[in-house]
């Protein structure tokens, strides 16, 4: 069953895994950061689920930017939590995107923020905005040398030139790429495989990950043992070395 977030994001839960649909296919399902952030809200507070898959109706991703609604005075950003409420906020919970059709400007910044990304081969991914005048201020500009070599990151930057799902599997922007119209189910196989694993582990890996980012080596140790700390107190390593002895499925409770 669907539950509204707002008129134009959908969220529905499938199994352990919340898929979030930007349903504004009229408007190339530009980014409305409002009901964006009220689904990742839900994502985070709810403790059955583990998982987030972000994709959009219509074969759309995302065109980012709503040109017309910016020019009306409309902020595509929440305090904080960056481009649609997504690009600068730090989801405790996997959030993978699930790209069809276009991934263009904001909507590109919206699937480099996921943790990882599924996409048709159809797909098209682009960083147009320095044919407008701008630059991709929402993390493109920032996260994708850090996703690709230097030179070809520098490339669809500066020439704002798209590339298709199948070109961003090579290049090891995409972790899967489908036939069209798959991708959101591959996604969530995915999201479900992700969700086996214990879930205070899954959000160890992401602090890490972020915490080690661009620090030296003994800063990134030294917040890793705080936090294998934590872990070695949970009820979930216990859970898991119990459940390993015993030769069972682990049954996490996220304490």
């Amino acid at each position: 069953m669907s539950t509204p977030t707002t008129p134009v994001v959908r969220t529905e839960r499938t199994g352990s895994t919340l898929l979030i649909t930007l349903d504004r296919p009229e408007a190339r399902n530009a980014a409305v950061a409002t009901g964006l952030t009220a689904a990742l809200d839900e994502l985070e507070a709810d403790p059955e689920l583990r998982a987030g898959v972000l994709t959009g109706e219509g074969g759309t991703f995302s065109a980012g930017m709503d040109l017309k609604a910016a020019l009306r005075g409309e902020s595509p950003e929440v305090e904080g939590r960056g481009f649609g409420g997504l690009t600068e906020a730090e989801p405790a919970k996997p959030l993978i995107a699930a790209v069809e059709g276009y991934a263009m400007g904001g909507g590109f910044e919206l699937a480099l923020a996921c943790d990882l990304i599924v996409a048709a081969e159809d797909a098209r991914f682009g960083l147009p905005e320095v044919k407008r005048g701008l630059i991709a201020a929402g993390g493109g500009v920032i996260r994708l040398p850090k996703r690709i070599p230097h030179h070809l990151a520098m490339e669809l930057l500066l020439t704002g030139d798209p590339v298709d799902g199948r070109r961003a599997g090579e290049l090891g922007l995409a972790n899967r790429v489908t036939a069209g119209g798959q991708a959101v189910a591959e996604a969530l196989r995915l999201a479900e495989r992700l969700a086996e694993n214990a879930p205070l582990a899954l959000a160890a890996v992401k602090r890490v990950v972020r915490a080690a980012d661009g620090v030296p080596d003994a800063d990134a140790f030294a917040f890793q043992r705080g936090e294998m700390k934590t872990l070695m107190a949970s009820a979930d390593v216990r859970e898991g070395m119990t459940a390993f002895a015993e030769r069972r499925p682990a049954r996490w409770t996220g304490r």
